[in-house]
């Protein structure tokens, strides 16, 4: 029997020891969760429904290795209530059903609802979300959703309406270096071992928020030494990383470092490297949906008023690849880079509305000048609410002369016009219609 017990911890251990550094370091409790103190610090959202003792379904919607699964788990932990995981990758109805019918049977009176939780919830079908619908409204179960992407995007509305988003965010300097501490401390390998960290800024740079991502990089860099003295500085890191790429890729972090260069690599101009970056997202199978939104996004933000068909032939990319999917969908994506990777450029919408965004905080809800105001009823138009407003089909070139701003930024300049074939048509007609006293 002794024996016995001695070569169960024996297995155990070894198979702890085998474990990657990221998943022997997974919290278990919200006192060992780093970050996201806006959800569960003190007197926050989730920390006041833990201690409520109640949860109801929501979906978090974040980066990968912010802790999105290792809270869901934490969560049921605390409630003490079964827990239940689907991934939304190789899950269909049936294995739904068979869940909801486990919960059902798992329930005891008075208990919390049974979590089910689900990686990945972005890539379930509409079939798939609506097997979901009638366990969550009657509380079978409490469903928490994990997400990269927005979720107004890809979930159903009517699964969406019963469920709150809470947005995740990267974890702050601040966070990743508690994380390393707490690794090298405390971690059942890494403490055994004599590590000195010189240099933290290679970690930081290149786990780029990522928990997880960190925990990899380290692990990488210890397991490559052969000794029990170990030293981390910016050097051996990157040297490590060059050496063995995707050591800390293993679960597809790379998908956020390669988008970026995509898109990057459009708003250069440079046809080339955004169709070869492209490929590798096919060649991986990556979401063709989640590339097509990213090409309407730069043929707004980049391309912008410089080509304004940029964002007809993105949007139709994107409405096309619905209707054929892969493999010919491909070829779709390819068109529409290699058009917005050659189109002139221009970023002075998207300026302009931050410009905007930021002269509303700065002064506030401004009112609305008098001869704008809607006016449905009598006692508004007592009020002189649209009272001299000047009707612009009225007048010559369907334009009139007059004050649209509050009075407080009367003639202030947002848009800045960029110097490209399309804007500077824009401009001159603008000019022909107010003179020089706009633009």
């Amino acid at each position: 029997m002794n024996n016995h017990r001695c070569n169960l911890r024996s297995t155990q251990n070894n198979k702890i020891m085998s474990a990657p550094l990221a998943e022997r370091l997974r919290p278990k409790t919200l006192e060992e969760y780093i970050g996201q103190k806006h959800l569960v610090g003190e007197n926050a959202i989730l920390r006041r429904m833990l201690d409520s003792g109640r949860v109801s379904s929501f979906i978090l919607w974040g980066p990968p290795g912010v802790g999105k699964t290792t809270l869901a788990r934490i969560i049921a932990n605390k409630l003490e209530v079964p827990f239940y995981t689907l991934s939304a990758i190789s899950s269909g109805v049936k294995d739904v059903r068979e869940v909801i019918e486990k919960a059902k049977s798992s329930r005891f009176f008075n208990a919390g609802n049974p979590i089910l939780f689900i990686d990945e919830i972005h890539r379930f079908s509409k079939s798939q979300q609506d097997s979901l619908l009638g366990a969550v409204e009657n509380g079978t179960i409490t469903l928490i959703g994990a997400t990269t992407e927005n979720p107004s995007f890809e979930v159903i509305t009517p699964l969406l309406s019963r469920c709150q988003v809470y947005v995740l965010k990267s974890l702050e300097k601040d966070d990743l270096l508690e994380l390393m501490e707490r690794a090298l401390k405390h971690d059942i390998m890494l403490k055994e071992k004599d590590i000195i960290v010189e240099e933290y800024e290679s970690l930081l740079r290149f786990s780029g928020g990522d928990a997880r991502k960190l925990l990899n990089i380290i692990d990488l860099v210890v397991s490559a030494e052969e000794s029990d003295k170990v030293i981390i500085n910016n050097q051996i890191v990157t040297e490590r990383l060059q050496e063995n790429p995707l050591a800390y890729d293993k679960n597809g972090e790379m998908h956020y470092d390669i988008i970026s260069a995509f898109i990057k690599s459009i708003r250069g101009s440079d046809p080339d490297a955004a169709v070869y970056w492209l490929a590798r997202m096919v060649a991986a199978g990556e979401d063709p949906k989640f590339i097509a939104r990213r090409l309407v996004i730069s043929a707004a933000e980049d391309v912008g008023l410089a080509n304004p068909n940029a964002l007809l032939i993105a949007n139709a990319c994107f409405d096309s690849l619905q209707k054929i999917g892969l493999p010919e969908g491909r070829i779709l994506l390819s068109e529409a880079t290699i058009y917005l990777a050659s189109s002139p450029k221009s970023n002075s919408s998207y300026m302009a509305i931050g410009d905007a965004l930021s002269l509303v905080e700065e002064t506030g809800n401004l009112p609305v000048p008098l001869h704008l105001r809607n006016a449905p009823t009598k006692l508004m138009k007592q009020l002189d609410y649209g009272k001299n407003y000047q009707y612009a089909h009225d007048f010559n070139n369907n334009f009139v002369e007059q004050e649209y701003l509050p009075k407080k930024l009367k003639n202030k300049k947002i848009w800045q016009p960029q110097n490209n074939a399309s804007e500077s048509k824009m401009v001159e007609w603008l000019r022909k219609l107010w003179g020089n006293k706009r633009y």
